[in-house]
């Protein structure tokens, strides 16, 4: 992973960057202590007219139903002075309590996308248990696939995009694992939670039926 700070590649279980010093302490003293609740759909921005959240938050159903594992979030807002996209996303990660996401999937296998329109900028993080299946060029991909339609101001457009494209990487990731179980093994560590992540995805993702903590943070400009 990623330090949030200097961007300095770190180990996941490092309880504090070793180039920086950078914590969850450092980053509970800019946006604040103890535990956030809010959906997984937060527009604190207010970029999505209701029928947008609605095909988001059917999106976001559909990728919760094909990877019952994990779960991606999404939360809009102006950072401010603050401090910066990829500090933030680490710490709501940590911090986040999303109330309509099933207690059995923890934030350690959770996506969030933060878009702040006031700074033009957005950023995926990504749970620590789900550090062996991403690489570092996934994420920009998948903001890219967004990048165009946010400049024009069509967000909801942007971020389903962006969400398709997640999935579809997650589907490859599926299956190189079964390909190549080892591969993705060895860069697995010790802890069961983390194992029995690799199993699942081993076992590939369910079909769609219709009827913190460390995380890695990658941003892009809008």
């Amino acid at each position: 992973m990623k330090c949030p700070r200097c961007v300095q590649r770190i180990h996941r279980a490092a309880a504090a960057c070793p180039h920086c010093g950078f914590s969850l302490f450092d980053a509970d003293r800019m946006f604040g202590e103890g535990e956030v609740k809010l959906r997984s759909l937060t527009d604190a921005a207010g970029l999505f007219r209701r029928k947008e959240r609605d095909r988001i938050e059917d999106a976001l159903e559909a990728f919760g139903t094909s990877f019952p594992q994990m779960f991606v979030a999404v939360y809009t807002g102006s950072l401010g002075a603050t401090g910066n996209l990829r500090q933030f996303g680490f710490w709501l990660l940590n911090r986040g309590i999303f109330e309509d996401v099933d207690v059995s999937k923890p934030n350690e296998g959770g996506i969030l996308i933060v878009i702040d329109p006031d700074s033009k900028s957005a950023g995926v993080t990504f749970g620590y248990l789900l550090d062996p299946f991403f690489e570092e060029r996934d994420s920009f991909e998948c903001l890219s696939r967004a990048h165009s339609h946010w400049l024009e101001g069509r967000y909801s457009d942007g971020l389903l995009k962006a969400l398709g494209h997640l999935g579809k990487l997650l589907r490859k990731r599926c299956r190189q694992a079964k390909r190549d179980p080892e591969k993705y093994e060895r860069k697995v560590a010790t802890p069961v939670a983390v194992e029995d992540l690799v199993k699942k995805i081993r076992g590939g993702h369910i079909p769609v039926v219709r009827e913190p903590e460390r995380r890695e943070t990658e941003e892009v400009d809008l």
